[in-house]
């Protein structure tokens, strides 16, 4: 009989949940994160975000529901108001998720631009225009996750 190893088990280490790391946020818990989207977020997070998903500001600015000219504004005052930066935050929020899951931030930017059949042909981040519609693109990539066919 083998003699039992004497050390124990170690699970790996946990990553520390960051919520709106793609929109330069450092928020660990909830209660930073409503505080956060209720001051507003500054404009560079429309910008970072931008970056992540590689998209031009007309682009962006329509998925977030953002007219040229408040875009304009917004970036003039340096924030927006905290109903844009819950629409910023559910757009990132979806991009964070996605490169969780496919686990290069690339193919994630990829992914979320590729129409899907099962959003009706809609691309994710065109069916997140609702919080109901990015709460079936997370689903999505629930699914995909946990590798059921989709």
């Amino acid at each position: 009989m083998k003699p039992a190893d004497p050390t124990p088990f170690q699970p790996p280490p946990v990553k520390p949940l960051v919520l709106g790391e793609s929109i330069g946020l450092q928020q660990t818990d909830t209660e930073g994160l409503i505080g956060a989207l209720k001051r507003g977020l500054p404009a560079k997070s429309f910008e970072q975000l931008r970056g992540v998903l590689r998209l031009s500001k007309a682009e962006l600015a329509e998925v977030v529901g953002i007219s040229e000219r408040t875009l304009i504004r917004r970036m003039n005052t340096g924030r927006f108001t905290a109903f844009e930066s819950e629409r910023l935050y559910r757009i990132a929020r979806l991009a964070d998720k996605a490169k969780d899951v496919l686990e290069d931030s690339q193919e994630a930017a990829v992914w979320l631009k590729t129409s899907k059949r099962y959003l009706n042909g809609k691309t994710p981040l065109q069916y997140a225009d609702t919080e109901v519609g990015a709460q079936t693109v997370e689903r999505l990539l629930g699914r995909i996750e946990h590798g059921v066919f989709s």
